[in-house]
């Protein structure tokens, strides 16, 4: 028995509201359900007031065998945030839009700099998929040809350094795949249309439910954003 939890984004005090919710109880500092265990998809860190104890609760979890933690969007760009180019600069590089994103976490670990590369160590552990015989979980987008690709290029289902200073080269199939695994899948929207997210960073491309029959679907309707004034024709 499985509980699938989404995006957390350093909200701890409602995840600690929903694992009680759900039959967790807190016992040596971690949480356990007698039947169950968790599977979080990622995206613990970023926007929210509590990102440490986020962190501090999923960790705790997965190390007590109580939860199985993947990789999300938001732990591959703190890593690529992280990471020096050789060239100088960093692989995601330090551009307004990308600084906003990660300012609460860099916030809320400020003189704390051992214990966030403590966790950006972490995040390299966590899986980019997770499968059984009964269910599929990834963070954003499971396409059965970039699932393939992860599995014979990841080491343990995992990214290696190498493989995250590769990751960054646009164009390859390393950094489609891990694209569209990590955002999904995205189109770009007619000239003149865009949109803020929930940065305010202004858009021109929508994610869209990849699941779905694009040729059967408009704008609007393909939009995982609900985003009223999108066209009706796709």
């Amino acid at each position: 028995m499985i509980d699938f939890i989404g995006d957390i984004h350093g909200h701890a005090d409602k995840l600690e509201e929903l694992l009680l919710k759900l039959g967790y109880t807190k016992k040596s500092g971690t949480y356990s359900h007698p039947d169950r265990k968790a599977l979080f998809v990622g995206d613990y860190i970023d926007r929210g007031p509590k990102i440490r104890e986020t962190l501090q609760i999923v960790k705790a979890m997965v190390e007590s065998e109580n939860a199985i933690a993947l990789m999300g969007n938001h732990e591959y760009n703190a890593l690529c945030f992280h990471f020096h180019e050789n060239q100088g600069g960093h692989l995601r590089k330090h551009l307004i839009k990308n600084i906003i994103q990660h300012y609460e976490t860099l916030k809320q670990f400020q003189n704390r700099q051992h214990e966030y590369e403590e966790y950006l160590e972490w995040f390299k552990t966590l899986p980019l998929y997770y499968e059984t015989d009964q269910f599929k979980a990834v963070h954003a987008c499971w396409d059965k040809n970039n699932i393939a690709f992860l599995r014979k290029t990841l080491v343990n289902d995992r990214l290696t350094d190498d493989l995250i200073y590769q990751s960054v080269k646009k164009g390859t199939e390393l950094y489609f795949a891990l694209d569209q695994t990590l955002k999904g899948k995205e189109i770009n929207l007619p000239d003149g249309l865009s949109f803020n997210d929930v940065t305010g960073t202004e858009r021109n491309e929508i994610r869209i439910k990849w699941w779905e029959n694009p040729s059967l679907m408009s704008y609007k309707s393909i939009s995982v954003e609900p985003i009223d004034y999108l066209p009706g024709k796709y």
